[in-house]
């Protein structure tokens, strides 16, 4: 048994401040989407990746990884998102048990009326707040930490 290594107070600082800056974004982005366009945050993920795919349709398990969400949470909010009509689902021909999902018109039409209040939202809350070299180091600081986790040997939960 190792013994821990414990945060020392900047560390703990910074953590507790990252997390509070994560949760408050989370809240105050779904809040605005849903007010705004009647979009829940998940279904908005969802719609960007899918109109900015260079092809018009994904496979449910790729669209799952490119979420990072479990294929039960991606299959239950495809579900939802079908019957509001914002996306369909198409079988695959090389593989019975997968299926694509497309981008509807409706669909569409959601994630660019969407698109302007929340890019709104991100720069009031966020990028107003930085000087262009603090958004630089903020990109080269999540990249970096985004490398450690890719490459860290911890199961992915």
């Amino acid at each position: 048994m190792t013994d821990t290594r414990w945060l020392d107070d900047s560390q703990q600082q910074a953590w507790r401040a990252f997390i509070r800056v994560h949760a408050e974004l989370t809240v105050r982005i779904a809040r605005q989407l849903q007010a705004d366009s009647d979009l829940s945050l998940a279904e908005f993920e969802v719609l960007v990746n899918l109109s900015e795919l260079p092809e018009p349709r994904i496979r449910v398990l790729e669209l799952a990884k490119q979420l990072n969400w479990e294929k039960s949470r991606v299959s239950h909010q495809l579900g939802r998102m079908q019957k509001r009509g914002l996306i369909t689902r198409a079988g695959c021909e090389e593989d019975r048990r997968g299926s694509f999902i497309e981008l509807t018109d409706q669909g569409r039409a959601a994630i660019e009326g969407a698109a302007p209040g929340h890019v709104a939202v991100v720069r009031r809350l966020m990028f107003d707040a930085l000087a262009p070299d603090q958004v630089r180091a903020l990109t080269a600081l999540c990249d970096q930490v985004l490398t450690n986790i890719e490459t860290a040997n911890c199961p992915k939960e």
